[in-house]
């Protein structure tokens, strides 16, 4: 069974940007860079899709902003979930006192 290969964002920033920015084929910034085309087109993709200010939902960003975005989207998520639990914590300490209090 072959290991599949895990990259850095920096890495698949540096290789997307070898097309976007150098010119180079997709062909020829794999072989530059050692890596299959299909992962290449992908990382050209979320790059351009980045530049034009859309972050990705399903993987991780390859711009620093965007990782960023993707970290405070994670914070905002986590400490909704936290004021969530808190409404339902008190909503159960407020009916329990109600029901004391008959």
């Amino acid at each position: 069974m072959r290991n599949r290969r895990s990259f850095t964002s920096e890495f698949k920033r540096e290789a997307a940007s070898l097309v976007l920015d150098q010119q180079y084929t997709i062909r020829e910034a794999c072989e530059s860079m050692g890596v299959g085309a299909t992962g290449m087109r992908n990382w050209v993709k979320q790059l351009q899709n980045e530049h034009k200010g859309l972050t990705p939902q399903s993987s991780r960003a390859l711009t620093e902003d965007h990782q960023r975005i993707q970290a405070l989207e994670a914070r905002i998520r986590k400490l909704e979930r936290e004021k969530d639990i808190l409404k339902k914590a008190s909503a159960l300490l407020i009916s329990d006192s109600w029901n004391a209090a008959i």
